[in-house]
């Protein structure tokens, strides 16, 4: 259930369902990102420029010289967005990993007192929840990771984690689309390219509410690959 509206600045407003993670209220936030998004497109509401959810918050931004934070939040709070159905085409994924590229593995066996082996295949038998694309374009974060293989943040981050690292962290997973800083475990790396720049219409590969199952591959089929 959206427990509150706050401002962010003079033009945003932040839907705040709450700081549990789970799919149930991931849904709640997905359900009133769409029925913003179409109610914007009938004109019910005029001046927003952008909706950006979360795992269980959406940021609305909108334009000041249409609209205000108050007719925004006398909106939402107006509504009935939880009986709104929308169709979201949520797809499933099979990505490569290759394991060859971890960067942790040997730390995270001794922390979770579980062979490399048993690890791999904790990780390959499960399937992720897109929760959110953020921080960086196309960087998915997904959950829900096996409690056997919960583990917190390195204590000092890396300043570069390679494009395609796989990373885990407590009970989510994540997938690296650039070089860029990072303090999670890395457990492997994909050759699957998630953004591109070049697509106007959707450049992201992901989207929330999509899953994954990853399925491994040798160093050799990395290299192989069509990186696409």
């Amino acid at each position: 259930m959206l427990n509150k509206l706050n401002n962010i600045g003079d033009s945003a407003i932040i839907c705040d369902f709450g700081d549990e993670v789970n799919q149930d209220i991931n849904n709640e936030v997905l359900k009133l990102f769409y029925f913003i998004k179409k109610q914007s497109k009938l004109e019910k509401i005029k001046g927003i420029l952008n909706c950006a959810p979360s795992y269980n918050k959406l940021i609305i931004s909108f334009d000041l010289k249409k609209t205000n934070s108050k007719i925004v939040s006398d909106f939402i709070n107006s509504s009935n967005f939880y009986n709104f159905s929308f169709k979201q085409e949520k797809k499933e994924w099979n990505i490569p990993i290759c394991y060859d590229f971890e960067m942790d593995l040997t730390k995270m066996s001794r922390e979770l007192k579980l062979d490399k082996e048993e690890i791999i295949s904790i990780h390959l038998k499960s399937t992720y929840f897109v929760y959110m694309i953020g921080f960086v374009p196309g960087h998915p974060f997904m959950g829900d990771v096996s409690k056997k293989l919960f583990l917190n943040r390195l204590k000092t981050p890396r300043v570069k984690v390679p494009a395609g690292s796989i990373g885990i962290v407590e009970k989510f997973c994540n997938i690296y689309p650039y070089e860029s800083p990072g303090g999670w475990n890395i457990i492997g790396r994909t050759p699957t390219i998630l953004f591109n720049s070049k697509n106007n219409l959707n450049p992201c590969l992901l989207s929330p509410g999509d899953t994954i199952k990853f399925k491994s591959i040798s160093k050799e089929e990395f290299h192989s690959h069509d990186h696409g």
